[in-house]
């Protein structure tokens, strides 16, 4: 049986239903019917139903979706039933920022280590997680069980660390630094470019700005 290819928009907007779903949770809500849940998220009920319809539905008719159930689901697919262990690489101020971020451990992702080449950092720890040099990180890999390397690296210096990370087993990259990697298939990466982000933020502002300027020439 050929299997369902997922839309990379749908994959998208997975992690906000969780976000959502939990957040009622926190409030004891038991149901809530797609209307609500658009309602609340600013999607169309119709797109709910059929982003989740991919998975199997999870609604009753007449009943809506148990919230506790769905948040379950999508946490399964999401693959959050799962315990990922995670290495930072680059101590400076995202590096540490990232592993000061308690929430992390919440949703099954547990930081193990951080590496940096500045030997003034050795030594220092961060929540209990220590700082170790990147000259230690090969002989780490191999005897610790590492699921997913997070880079907050500079560009210059990231691509040659994602391709040692890829010879070395690591499947998983969470990439925040500003540039593309060329790696083998099998490992996954999972781009975070902030000065993107802030440039898509600015396009929505540049468009509002003009959509306000035709109004009042108008």
């Amino acid at each position: 049986m050929e299997k369902k290819v997922i839309s990379k928009a749908v994959i998208n907007r997975l992690p906000r239903y969780y976000r959502y779903l939990g957040d009622l949770l926190e409030k004891d809500v038991v149901r809530i019917s797609s209307k609500e849940l658009s309602e609340r998220m600013k999607v169309t009920a119709s797109q709910i139903r059929q982003d989740l319809n991919n998975f199997g539905g999870f609604g009753q008719q007449g009943y809506g979706y148990n919230v506790e159930y769905l948040h379950s689901e999508i946490g399964k697919i999401l693959g959050l039933d799962k315990k990922y262990n995670v290495i930072i690489i680059g101590a400076g101020n995202l590096g540490q920022a990232l592993a000061n971020y308690a929430d992390f451990e919440r949703r099954g992702f547990f930081v193990k280590a951080i590496f940096d080449v500045n030997p003034r950092l050795v030594g220092m720890s961060i929540r209990g997680i220590e700082i170790r040099l990147m000259d230690e990180l090969e002989e780490f890999l191999k005897t610790n069980e590492v699921d997913i390397a997070a880079l907050t690296l500079p560009k210059t210096q990231a691509a040659q660390v994602a391709s040692d990370l890829a010879k070395w087993g690591i499947k998983g990259i969470w990439n925040f630094a500003p540039t593309d990697f060329n790696l083998p298939k099998d490992v996954t990466v999972e781009n975070v470019h902030l000065a993107e982000s802030l440039m898509k933020l600015s396009y929505r502002l540049s468009v509002k700005e003009k959509e306000q300027q035709e109004k009042e020439q108008q």
